[in-house]
């Protein structure tokens, strides 16, 4: 009997060698198939975490999200159906000598490949086709790329419940799990560096991650709200810094500022705007879109943008 859709996320792994390009695919024991790596989520858990915690289960080796590749779908024997999120995802020549990988009872063997030869061996047409979306990438020279996150800060204390000055209102109890919850997505992408407005309720949202991943916060009120009331923020000093950083960051803020984060990010990288930067910037919050940019050619176009919401 059919029930609700199963979810889980993988991604198409990649290196250069010696200046050609592989993929990475994997024998599965029991089903004797190969196909992507990719593994159902775990409560909780955001979709780009479940990603980069599969491959490296499947693999053992550590990546890095890139632009998504699009979902797939397929019906279980279940009935069930089964959908699944993928994203590019590099394998570095470090993470590659620290794998762990042994064949196991689920994973007989990994193999690298070219694109012609992964065409031929893939088993289903559903993992074809994600391989076609990588395709496109490399076709369109942005294989390489870097992420900057726009983030809408966690649930706070509301505006007319608050009696002190608007940039000091704290998170409520949701906005703290929040913080909490949305790690894992935004270190499956990477994130190095934190931006945050110098808010409160900002700077607490970013807390968990600056301590998960040993970075301090770059606090400043040229993303903050109440500049941007008074007609002093700087969106653009904050994001052409990480643009011509080529790092990957996160950008913690107010709904009210983040159009203007989103609608810079696309004029930094002379992009064509267009309502997808409004769709962007409508999010909940602790709420983050992120918006993968050329590392090579950063002025070509935003290469993609996804958004994401922590389960709380």
């Amino acid at each position: 009997m059919s029930g609700l859709a199963v979810y889980a996320a993988g991604g198409v792994v990649w290196r250069l060698v010696d200046g050609k390009l592989r993929v990475l695919l994997i024998h599965r024991t029991k089903y004797r198939d190969i196909t992507l790596p990719k593994g159902k989520v775990d409560p909780g858990e955001m979709l780009a975490e479940t990603a980069v915690r599969e491959i490296h289960e499947e693999t053992g080796i550590r990546t890095v999200l890139g632009p998504p590749l699009g979902v797939s779908h397929y019906k279980l024997p279940s009935g069930r159906e089964k959908i699944v999120h993928y994203w590019s995802a590099e394998a570095t020549e470090a993470a590659i000598r620290e794998s762990s990988f042994v064949p196991n009872d689920e994973i007989a063997a990994i193999e690298w490949v070219g694109l012609k030869k992964a065409h031929a061996r893939l088993s289903y047409p559903v993992d074809i086709e994600i391989l076609e979306h990588f395709e496109r990438l490399v076709d369109d020279g942005v294989l390489h790329t870097f992420p900057v996150v726009a983030l809408r800060h966690g649930k706070a204390v509301p505006r007319d419940e608050w009696d002190g000055r608007d940039a000091l209102r704290p998170l409520l109890p949701r906005g703290k799990e929040q913080a909490k919850a949305i790690v894992g997505g935004l270190r499956a992408f990477g994130v190095r560096r934190i931006v945050s407005s110098d808010a409160v309720r900002c700077v607490k949202t970013v807390v968990p991650l600056s301590k998960a991943i040993g970075r301090r916060i770059d606090e400043t009120e040229l993303i903050s709200q109440d500049a941007w009331e008074d007609g002093a923020a700087d969106v653009r000093q904050v994001v052409g810094r990480r643009i011509r950083s080529g790092k990957p960051a996160v950008l913690c803020s107010h709904g009210p500022v983040l159009p203007e984060i989103l609608t810079e990010l696309a004029l930094a990288t002379g992009t064509m705007r267009g309502s997808y930067l409004a769709d962007a910037a409508a999010l909940e919050f602790g709420a983050f879109s992120v918006v993968h940019v050329s590392a090579t050619n950063p002025g070509s176009g935003i290469v993609a943008i996804e958004t994401h919401a922590p389960k709380i």
